[in-house]
């Protein structure tokens, strides 16, 4: 596999769940061979150009609501890179990157070079989300850096704040929204059927695509899974934390610390936290953020921030290699290791409007309260399910202080109004028989090996992969080994030898010294 340069800088800069950048996918199906278009009959200015590779690329104006056309339309927008050789097309290669709210057609050099092999003899079709990158931005008037960077109470704000601005609008913004788009251009394509890649949120856009539209899917590769009905506690995702040192320890030649001393210094550090925050200032976009450092900045840093780019480039430092000495010196009074990888992590924040990200979540994702609920009976909700979860499922932290850590969890969209908004996305997804490939790094504590494996579950003809010493997503490791699993998976519906993901060299940690 080709990355980008700069990997180890570029992972740690990734935004969040899903925001994986230089990732590729692939997919198998049949498009034309003829140039598709925008209205105008010419390929439109921002067509990107890949080097040895034609690029057909066109918008297509969608419902921004389905039965509502009073609330306009909204352009869709996609390439096709196109294969090198000479004969016909064997299939399609079609992603989704992930996010919610991540762009495909900004990355089509990077998605090519990653997928040189496999392009010898198939298309790439890429298709910006509905409100990303080339496909109309609908912004609500929130960035990113003020989202990440906010105490709770000031991300709950947002997000209603982000409600109210897009008003009615907020309904177009839905995971089968996206899904039925992406059938659109297909059928614009006349693509009889669509083999699909997704990562991080792209395997949960990807199922709901299938169950809508299963007759047109060939095959499924999902990269950094989690299932529908995930728990809304994200119970897993913090005993994965835990996990993920011990192995990062136990792993490390020469031994560099001690997974369960590094799991200790984990929970006093979260109990410190959680009575006496910390005040790191964090620069991002030319902005300073007087970001306070809490119990629940500590679980995002952890398990979502570290899992990025875990493996990507092993001999380097990584957030995640540098966490046992960075939780070790705190214990021992010396605050500064764990403030400059706050530090660093921060400087990845940026103005881009969260419209995108914060409406699919709040519209779509399980929650721990009922959405037809007013707001006393969510929080009401909200604290029984905590309460009933006892802490033992939390790993080293409090179940509050955990879920004050995801941007697309816990009560984060407790204010997102009912009025004006769509009807959350269904958990019972009725599936096509299809052949599916699942894979998880088992590093990963934001998209875990136990949300991976219940994600295969939901399908009949599953193979499920645990790729050790990579983090979210596995691809992102430097052998190629993973994208010749999944390549070989996706020309034959079989993963082949799959003997390398034993072979992959574990991430290098900062040594814990006394």
């Amino acid at each position: 596999m080709t990355t980008f340069t700069n990997g180890a800088r570029r992972a740690r800069q990734a935004r969040r769940a899903g925001l994986v950048v230089g990732t590729m996918a692939l997919l198998l199906s049949a498009l034309p061979s003829a140039s598709a278009t925008d209205t105008a009959g010419s390929a439109p200015r921002w067509c990107p150009t890949v080097a040895e590779h034609r690029v057909d690329c066109g918008t297509l104006r969608r419902p921004l609501v389905a039965g509502e056309p009073a609330l306009g339309t909204v352009g869709v927008s996609y390439a096709v890179v196109r294969h090198r050789g000479p004969a016909a097309a064997r299939g399609t290669v079609a992603v989704n990157p992930g996010g919610p709210g991540e762009v495909a057609i900004g990355k089509a050099a990077e998605f090519t070079a990653a997928l040189e092999g496999l392009l010898e003899d198939h298309d790439l079709l890429l298709v910006d989300p509905r409100g990303t990158g080339r496909s109309e931005r609908i912004p609500c008037g929130v960035t990113d850096a003020e989202y990440r960077f906010g105490t709770r109470p000031q991300q709950r704000d947002a997000v209603a704040r982000c409600a109210d601005a897009l008003g009615p609008r907020a309904q177009g913004y839905t995971t089968a929204a996206t899904a039925d788009d992406l059938d659109a251009v297909r059928a614009r394509l006349g693509a009889p059927q669509l083999s699909l890649y997704g990562l991080s949120y792209g395997t949960y856009l990807m199922p709901v695509y299938a169950s809508r539209h299963p007759e047109r899917v060939r095959t499924i590769v999902l990269s950094g899974a989690y299932p529908h009905d995930f728990d809304p506690l994200a119970r897993p995702a913090a005993q994965a934390v835990s996990l993920a040192l011990r192995r990062v320890c136990e792993r490390s030649v020469p031994r560099a610390c001690d997974g369960d001393a590094a799991v200790r210094d984990l929970a006093t550090t979260a109990g410190r936290l959680r009575e006496r925050p910390l005040t790191v200032p964090v620069s991002a976009g030319g902005k300073t953020y007087p970001q306070l450092f809490t119990e629940g900045k500590l679980a995002n840093l952890l398990y979502e921030a570290a899992s990025r780019g875990a493996g990507m480039a092993p001999a380097e430092p990584s957030l995640l290699g540098n966490l046992p000495r960075a939780l070790d010196r705190f214990v021992k009074g010396d605050t500064g290791p764990l403030r400059e990888l706050v530090r660093e992590e921060g400087s990845s924040g940026s103005a881009e409007d969260q419209a995108p990200y914060i409406a699919v979540v709040c519209n779509d994702y399980r929650k721990a309260w009922a959405a037809d609920a007013p707001l006393p009976v969510r929080w009401q909700q909200y604290r029984k399910a905590l309460a009933g979860a006892g802490q033992g499922g939390f790993g080293a932290f409090t179940g509050r202080g955990f879920n004050e850590g995801p941007t697309d969890g816990g009560d984060v969209c407790i204010s997102w109004p009912r009025a004006n908004t769509a009807r959350p996305q269904p958990t019972d997804l009725r599936l096509p028989d299809v052949p599916v490939l699942v894979l998880s790094g088992d590093l990963d504590a934001n998209t875990p090996d136990a949300n991976g494996r219940l994600a295969a579950a939901k399908f009949r003809d599953a193979a499920f992969f645990s790729v050790p010493n990579t983090g979210h997503v596995p691809e992102l490791e430097p052998t190629g080994c993973v994208t010749g699993v999944t390549s070989h998976f996706l020309r034959t519906g079989t993963p082949g030898d799959t003997s390398c993901l034993g072979g992959l060299a574990p991430v290098a940690v900062a040594p814990v010294r006394d």
